[in-house]
């Protein structure tokens, strides 16, 4: 029983002669594969046993509220095989169209194969063409999103994957495509790179607009004569009218004109569902890091140098599932507790906002993420989790590190790469888990350290993150740093801080914070600098004043009575010290490392946590 909801088309084309194929099945003298004489390619068994038109067949009846009708454009020579898989299926054998050709006779092309369908069917809607006898792998692949990201655009969309590192551009259709997901180019098989840098190939998977389809007549009555390919048929058209792209997160296999040794290949082939059972848990960690200069400017348009720390880390880990689950952390995520008494120490010195929220918020923008951005993910679940022993609450970025995890998780398990979500862009869209779906206070500054690792210096310019999204980041050589120190308090509940007002005071037009926020940018250059030159005592120095402007404009009672006494501490042990965050913890740099053991014992008799800082020096290029 058929129920469809949509005027939108579909039409399956496994029309052509391609009889290398078959012709290699016939020839070879194993044995193996007597029994698949004379089946066409599209009927020829996948991995998983069944036939390779049953993968186009599911998909499609999986998102059946999609489509007024499906049709099938086959030849006479093979109109009885798609007629007895119909019957078996139930596919409307009325559905199925016979161009009328054979073996002897040649096809006419794909593209009038289409033309035929639109011509005998009276198709004037939008529509989905695909090629029947293409293999992918059903556990990658999501109808659905390719048809909502169409839904959203006002053009055409073809449908496009990373080639793998085997596969050469002369084989396929090679699309360019820009940050509007929009096609710039189509080069129908380019005979060498030098035509293209791009990787991504074209399959015969489109959806066309029915304001396109009178387009693709007039290009069969140009061009019918040639026996016309989709591959050059998207070269004109995207020179005509609006195309976009939709990346794909699996390559597919059998494209075109294949023999038995590719076929064999893909039979040989872990089957879909053995390599989900058979992959390994996935695992990636972001580090802690201190703001060494320039913060709280990060959130104001201003600049920061900030180190990558190995001491403290966050980390996800993945693995497939038969259902999506997010496990909860038995220390950070409590439920259960010894008492009432309990509760209440728990709750109060860790607060009620546990990682759980981060990796389900992280997950969501994720998803929306790729819809919006022309990435059909791969329709698998999974099974995430999470440590971390970043000390919470003293600002050196544990929120934004769990994201950060995960989101590498996520990257990695749905097989996206920085080509997909640029590193440039992934600060930002950690910073939008965390300030759009979970209304947390954050910048910049902390998202991209843990992005790129190393030590970085930050602009955040209003110019650049205006012109370009993101801001203008460099690598900073950790071998140039001196030793930094870190304390921070074992019971931040006791912090003292209160809410700031110099957030509404910038936004107001407040010359004097303005003013400061400016200067804070102004001791960022001065540090590069220092650092580059090995100046140590300028560096200090400018540390300290760093934190002066900071207790200048946001005042004692902001800034907290305990963070003041580590300040004061530091200082007597003439050890330049500032906020590597929000609060809670101070970062220092010790002028005369003779003093460092004496500053240590101080602050442990102070109940402070004392820490020499490791920085992690693991990086990419920016």
């Amino acid at each position: 029983v058929w129920f469809w909801l949509s005027n939108m088309k579909c039409v399956i084309l496994v029309a052509g002669h391609s009889t290398r194929l078959e012709d290699d099945i016939k020839q070879d003298t194993s044995g193996e594969f007597q029994r698949l004489r004379n089946i066409p390619k599209a009927l020829l068994p996948g991995p998983d046993g069944k036939p390779i038109l049953d993968q186009w067949w599911l998909a499609l009846t999986a998102a059946r509220s999609r489509f007024s009708d499906i049709y099938l454009v086959t030849n006479a020579d093979r109109y009885k095989n798609y007629e007895r898989w119909a019957t078996a299926r139930g596919f409307p054998r009325t559905n199925i169209i016979n161009d009328g050709t054979t073996s002897g006779t040649g096809g006419i092309g794909s593209v009038a194969d289409f033309g035929l369908a639109m011509r005998s069917k009276n198709i004037d809607d939008d529509v989905l063409v695909v090629s029947g006898d293409m293999l992918f792998n059903p556990d990658s692949f999501d109808l659905d999103a390719i048809l909502e990201f169409f839904d959203k655009q006002d053009g055409d969309l073809a449908c496009h994957y990373e080639m793998q590192p085997d596969e050469a551009i002369s084989s396929r259709g090679i699309v360019e495509v820009n940050d509007q997901h929009r096609i710039t180019r189509f080069i129908e098989k380019p005979t060498s790179a030098q035509e293209t840098q791009s990787r991504l190939a074209s399959v015969v998977l489109y959806c066309y607009r029915k304001t396109s389809l009178p387009l693709i007549q007039q290009y069969l009555r140009e061009h019918f004569a040639g026996h016309p390919s989709f591959g050059t048929l998207m070269e004109w058209l995207t020179a005509k009218t609006v195309v976009y792209g939709i990346k794909l997160p699996d390559h597919f296999d059998l494209i075109g004109s294949v023999g038995l040794a590719e076929y064999r290949a893909c039979l040989a082939g872990t089957s879909p569902q053995q390599a989900i059972e058979l992959q390994a848990p996935i695992t990636k960690k972001a580090q802690a890091r201190v703001g060494l200069m320039g913060n709280p400017s990060d959130g104001f348009n201003g600049k920061t140098i900030s180190l990558s720390i190995c001491n403290y880390w966050a980390q996800a880990t993945i693995e497939p599932s038969s259902t999506l689950v997010l496990e909860r952390h038995p220390l950070n995520d409590p439920t259960e507790f010894g008492s009432l008494a309990d509760l209440h120490a728990i709750s109060r010195q860790e607060g009620y906002q546990g990682g759980l929220r981060l990796m389900q918020a992280t997950c969501k923008k994720f998803f929306e993420y790729c819809r919006e951005h022309g990435i059909a993910i791969a329709r698998r679940n999974f099974r995430l989790r999470y440590d971390t022993n970043i000390p919470r609450q003293v600002g050196l970025a544990g929120s934004s590190a769990i994201c950060t995890a995960v989101l590498q998780c996520l990257m990695s398990f749905f097989h996206l790469t920085d080509s997909d979500i640029p590193k440039p862009t992934q600060p930002a869209f950690v910073l939008s888990v965390e300030t759009g779906e979970l209304g947390i206070n954050a910048g910049l500054q902390d998202r991209v350290i843990q992005a790129y690792n190393g030590c970085v210096y930050m602009d955040f310019s209003k110019e650049l993150l205006d012109t370009q999204g993101y801001g203008n980041y460099q690598y900073i050589d950790t071998s140039k740093l001196p030793s930094f120190w870190l304390g921070y308090l074992a019971d931040p509940s006791d912090s003292g801080k209160i809410h700031s007002t110099v957030r509404q005071r910038f936004d107001n037009g407040d010359e004097e914070v303005i003013a400061a926020m400016a200067k804070f940018a102004s001791f960022t250059d001065l540090a590069r600098d220092a650092i580059v030159a090995g100046d140590t005592n300028r560096l200090a120095d400018l540390m300290d004043q760093n934190f002066a402007l900071r207790r200048e404009v946001y005042g004692d009672a902001c800034l907290g009575q305990a963070n003041l006494h580590m300040v004061s501490i530091a200082h007597k042990h003439d050890s330049a010290v500032k906020f590597p965050g929000s609060g809670g913890a101070v970062v220092g740099l010790c002028r005369n490392p003779d003093k460092l053991q004496a500053l240590r014992e101080e602050f442990e008799s102070n109940n402070y946590v004392f820490a020499e800082l490791l920085p992690n020096e693991t990086s990419s290029h920016v």
